[in-house]
């Protein structure tokens, strides 16, 4: 094996028929003048992406892997001319149908996009304009393309809604996207890129942040469509699963460079690269953790009712309650990990601001370490901040954009007054950076500067830095790429070693729990319906709920350790 890109492609097994898109020799550079002089003066243009090239037959799907960094988004942006100002085109040609793309006016390529070629993104919440409802987001579309009657508009839209699963359409026409789940907001974006019936599909890992089931339905939603309208799909993702499930090719990425594209089942049965081999051997490790069984554990939440309720009327009058937990008891002890699963909306993320004492309580009552916390005012909960941390699912939003690592780092201890200023604890700063695997240089430096990775690490570092018990993890792996989850992965459990943490871990991952967690606990509409020992759970599941989740999971016959 070498790591010389492979020149073979499978385009000559490709009928004699025009594909129906066809990308030849694409090259993307980051020119000199976009760079910063000053830091640099000596700068030379960067080729991001170095000749690549693929097509995609009408019907069939194309998976683009890779690590964050190896080019995919750059690709896909590049084909619908979307490319930031900073980046260009140095060479190559893009076509769909037969017709050129890079000869066409910016007015031309507006009738392309959303008719012949629609785009899905990965952060559906950046997607969608948090001012407008369903119904004119979706109805945007059709209005530029189509232009029906305003009756028209809206029976399109409730079909759209109900061909991507979003319960009760026609009442939901008049939301707004922070009032849908993460998984019902991708199912938007998949709707509003679906409505003029484009022959081409670019989906930017559309079920990165998805639970197993939702994810399932996407799937299979775009293998229906892709069937029933002949729709040709280049689906980005990192997800092997993924890939092995919906994938007629693979092309291979890894610094702006195609290393192998083959078709899927050679693929899978005999990679010829070494970085392909890598990317199917980074899978998570299979083996089960033993479960603990602690007579005093740390964190008992009982019979816990988190209640949201609902308001009508110029007074806003309650009317009713959003059970979102509903009688959720567990516990966990010192040095022990509990996996929360469950589809999204089904209150995993409630429970963890609860214990967090972010959310107040309708019932039910949480204690750690032996005392009830979640009956405390703002003020009487700070000194348990300290044994309490959190890690959630996107660092970068959880992080200020205008302040330095080392501030981010130290903002913790300086706020429950175990430092006086961020500059104090200066070889603790070090230390936890390298304790995340990162270095002290990366202290002044902003989080823009960092890969999605190292963020979630820098995110580490902080829930750590006060030494707490116990960390709240909110989906920390959900958006890294294979190779990256699993060196974060077994960060956090090496940690656990060394530090004796506790974790409460919420996933919609399954393929992570068996080397995680100890425990898994599984929810369904607020309710716990199963819990257990996670070998027992996962090998011999009792609720019909947590077999379906199990089911769900893409990909289990075809990936294997190669």
């Amino acid at each position: 094996m070498t790591d010389t890109p492979m020149t073979s492609t499978p385009m000559e097994q490709q009928s004699a028929e025009t594909p129906l898109l066809m990308v030849r020799n694409l090259a993307i550079e980051l020119p000199v003048e976009s760079q910063n002089a000053f830091l640099n003066p000596d700068a030379k243009p960067v080729e991001l992406v170095k000749g690549i090239q693929f097509e995609i037959q009408a019907g069939k799907i194309l998976a683009l892997v890779g690590e964050s960094g190896s080019g995919k988004s750059l690709t896909a942006l590049a084909i619908l001319r979307l490319l930031p100002n900073a980046l260009k085109i140095t060479r190559g040609s893009v076509r769909l149908s037969g017709n050129s793309l890079f000869d066409r006016t910016e007015a031309d390529m507006n009738q392309v996009r959303g008719r012949q070629a629609a785009m899905v993104f990965q952060e559906p919440q950046s997607a969608l304009n948090p001012v407008q409802t369903l119904e004119q987001q979706i109805g945007e579309v059709l209005k530029l393309h189509r232009r029906p009657g305003k009756q028209e508009i809206r029976d399109r839209v409730v079909e759209l809604l109900q061909e991507v699963g979003i319960p009760d359409p026609e009442q939901r026409l008049s939301w707004y996207p922070h009032q849908l789940s993460g998984g019902q907001k991708q199912r938007v974006v998949i709707a509003i890129a679906l409505a003029c019936e484009p022959d081409l599909l670019i989906a930017d890992e559309p079920t990165t942040a998805l639970d197993v089931t939702i994810q399932k339905q996407i799937l299979e939603l775009l293998n229906q469509l892709r069937k029933t309208r002949n729709l040709g799909v280049l689906l980005i993702t990192h997800d092997m699963g993924v890939v092995a499930e919906m994938a007629d090719d693979v092309a291979v990425m890894r610094h702006g460079e195609i290393l192998e594209y083959r078709p899927k089942a050679d693929f899978f049965e005999r990679p010829e690269h070494e970085y392909s081999l890598r990317l199917i051997n980074s899978l998570p490790d299979q083996s089960f953790r033993q479960g603990k069984h602690l007579a005093g554990p740390l964190l008992k939440v009982e019979g816990v009712k988190v209640w949201f309720p609902q308001r009508k009327g110029i007074l806003q009058r309650v009317v009713g309650h959003t059970k979102a937990v509903d009688g959720v008891s567990f516990r966990i002890g010192r040095g022990e990990t509990l996996a929360l699963v469950g589809e999204s909306g089904s209150g995993k993320s409630t429970v963890g601001r609860a214990v967090l004492g972010l959310e107040p309580l309708q019932e039910g009552q949480i204690l750690f370490d032996g005392e009830r916390i979640d009956n405390l005012r703002p003020s009487q909960f700070r000194p348990w901040r300290k044994r309490i941390q959190v890690i959630f699912q996107d660092p970068f939003s959880s992080m200020n954009p205008r302040k330095r690592i080392r501030d981010i780092l130290a903002e913790g201890m300086v706020s429950l007054g175990l430092v006086a200023n961020a500059r104090e604890p200066e070889q603790k700063l070090i230390e936890l950076l390298e304790r995340v695997g990162m270095e002290a240089e990366h202290l002044d430096r902003f989080p823009h500067e960092f890969s999605g990775g190292q963020r979630q690490r820098i995110a580490i570092a902080r829930a750590i830095a006060v030494e707490p018990d116990l960390i709240v993890c909110d989906e920390p792996t959900s958006a890294l790429d294979v190779s990256i989850r699993g060196q974060v992965l077994e960060l956090l459990l090496e940690l656990q070693r060394e530090m004796g943490l506790s974790y409460l871990f919420i996933t919609h991952d399954l393929s992570i729990i068996p080397h995680l967690a100890h425990q898994v606990a599984v929810m369904q509409r607020g309710c716990l319906v199963e819990q257990g020992i996670t070998e027992q759970l996962m090998t011999a599941p009792q609720h019909e709920y947590t077999q379906q989740l199990l089911a769900a999971a893409p990909g289990k016959a075809i990936l294997r350790k190669v």
